[in-house]
C-alpha cells in the first residue's frame, strides 16, 4: 500500500479498531499525564549549546532513543506487558522495581513516576479493565510511565507491537515539542526532525521486542548529565 491509497473502514476489524482508538487516546498529547511539563534534560542541553538547530536536535534525540532512555523504557514496557498479560505478579513486580531503580536522576524519577501514576489513575477512572487493579497492586515500586503503559495495554488486550511503536512515537514527539519551545523551532522543522527519527523509532521498537532485561543499558552520558544539571539550572521552563 502506498501513502496515497485510501484505507477503508472495513480494513480494520472490531478489535483492531478498538486497539487503535485506545492507543491514539492514551498516547495523545491531550491525555492528561503532564508530559508537556518535562524536557528530559533537553532544556539544559539547549542552554549549554549542545542543541542549537534541527540537525543537533535530531542527533541528540537519536542517541537518547537508540542508546539511552528510549531503548530502556521500551524494554521495560515489553517486559511489563508480557508479565501482566499472563498475570505473572512476581515477574511484573520485579520489572517495576528495576525500572524505578534505573532512572538516572531525581528529576527524571519525578517525571516518569508522576506520569506513570497519572496514567494509572486515569485508566482506572475512565479505562478500567478486568485484572488491572490486581496487577497494579502486585507492584511494590511506584509504576514508572513505560511500565504503566505496558500494564494497561496488556489488560485491555491491545497488541504489544503497536503499543510499543505508539509509545516511542509519543516519547519522541514530546521531546521535540519541548525543544521546539526552547531552541525555538517552527512547526515544519519540528516535523522534519520527526521524519528523521522514524527509522530510529522502528529500529528501537524491534530491538526492545527481542531484548532481555540483561540487554538493558545506556551510553548517553551527556544526556544523563544534562538531566542532573537541570536540577540546578537557574532559569527553567520545564520540570526536568
Amino acid at each position: 500500500m502506498t501513502t496515497n491509497e485510501p484505507v477503508g473502514a472495513g480494513d480494520l476489524d472490531k478489535g483492531e479498531a478498538a486497539a487503535l482508538y485506545r492507543l491514539m487516546t492514551w498516547l495523545s498529547p491531550a491525555f492528561p499525564v503532564g508530559g508537556f511539563s518535562y524536557s528530559s534534560g533537553i532544556e539544559w542541553a539547549v542552554e549549554a549549546g549542545d542543541i542549537v538547530d534541527t540537525a543537533t536536535l535530531a542527533d541528540w534525540l537519536d542517541a537518547m532513543l537508540s542508546d539511552g532512555s528510549g531503548f530502556c523504557d521500551a524494554t521495560f514496557l515489553v517486559h511489563a506487558y508480557r508479565a501482566a498479560e499472563v498475570a505473572e505478579e512476581t515477574a511484573l513486580s520485579d520489572v517495576a522495581e528495576l525500572a524505578a531503580a534505573f532512572v538516572p536522576s531525581r528529576e527524571r524519577q519525578l517525571e516518569t513516576t508522576s506520569q506513570g501514576r497519572a496514567f494509572i489513575d486515569i485508566a482506572r477512572a475512565a479505562w478500567d479493565a478486568d485484572g488491572l487493579d490486581a496487577m497494579v497492586s502486585a507492584c511494590r515500586a511506584p509504576l514508572v510511565y513505560p511500565v504503566a503503559v505496558g500494564v494497561v495495554a496488556a489488560m485491555h488486550g491491545v497488541p504489544l507491537a503497536p503499543t510499543l511503536h505508539a509509545f516511542l512515537h509519543a516519547l519522541v514527539s514530546n521531546w521535540i515539542s519541548a525543544a521546539s519551545r526552547l531552541i525555538p523551532l517552527g512547526q515544519t522543522d519540528s516535523q522534519r526532525v520527526l521524519v528523521r527519527l522514524e527509522a530510529a523509532v522502528a529500529a528501537t521498537a524491534d530491538r526492545a521486542l527481542h531484548a532481555t532485561l540483561d540487554d538493558l543499558g545506556s551510553a548517553t552520558f551527556r544526556a544523563d548529565l544534562a538531566s542532573l544539571r537541570h536540577e540546578t539550572q537557574y532559569t527553567r521552563l520545564f520540570r526536568s
